[in-house]
């Protein structure tokens, strides 16, 4: 039985993505940053196979704290959700720099940090993904919206890139995935995907790549998104 590890699991997507690995049989461990009902509530429902740990991203800390609690653990899959707006239609002159901060931080530093810190806890052969989108494709950007949080995700994906090189001779599978443009706070109530849809997709991505190596930068489609 495999065994997953989800960072950022309490709403959203990170929660769909908690949901439908333990409808697939596996046993999650899953961060919170504060309290979260419906993941109390799953875990009560999961007979054991759900296990709740909490967790800011962007404290390096409690990264640390959260890897010395899993000593002796190993997980085949990591994967780090992540991600907040800032500055949408603003012009970039009106935006706070601490909100720039926050964004770029939240985005793509924490998300490797933290998985700088867990990957000793992942498997041989097994896989690390990112939470990414499709506004990070530099290849693809012919608009220029949301051009802040389209930043942040292109420098993950470089920051990707580099951690992958940096592990690879642990031979693990490292994704960038593009879960879709889906209906969450941050998505919006038009957006054309449900959560269940979404997860689902990324989730058989993960089973299709699955011992592949290397690193991709793909959709919840499992078709291939331009660096």
């Amino acid at each position: 039985m495999r065994h997953a590890l989800i960072i950022g699991g309490s709403r959203g997507l990170g929660l769909g993505l908690v949901r439908e690995h333990l409808a697939r049989g596996w046993h999650v461990t899953t961060t919170q940053r504060t309290a979260s009902a419906d993941l109390d509530a799953l875990s009560r429902e999961s007979g054991g196979r759900l296990a709740l740990e909490t967790l800011d991203i962007t404290s390096v800390p409690q990264a640390q704290a959260l890897s010395d609690r899993l000593a002796g653990r190993s997980f085949d899959l990591l994967f780090l959700n992540a991600g907040i707006m800032a500055g949408r239609g603003a012009d970039l002159r009106q935006v706070p720099d601490d909100d720039i901060q926050a964004l770029f931080l939240t985005n793509a530093i924490s998300p490797i940090r933290v998985a700088d810190t867990l990957a000793r806890h992942v498997t041989p052969g097994g896989m690390i993904a990112f939470m990414s989108s499709i506004l990070g494709s530099i290849g693809t950007n012919d608009d220029g919206r949301a051009e802040l949080y389209r930043a942040s995700k292109a420098a993950l994906n470089s920051l990707i890139r580099s951690f992958r090189a940096r592990h690879a001779a642990a031979g693990i599978t490292v994704l960038a995935m593009h879960p879709g443009v889906v209906r969450t706070s941050m998505g919006g109530p038009t957006a054309p995907l449900d959560i269940e849809t979404s997860v689902r997709g990324v989730a058989d991505t993960i089973a299709a790549r699955w011992g592949a190596g290397g690193q991709a930068f793909v959709d919840y489609r499992n078709q291939i998104i331009p660096w």
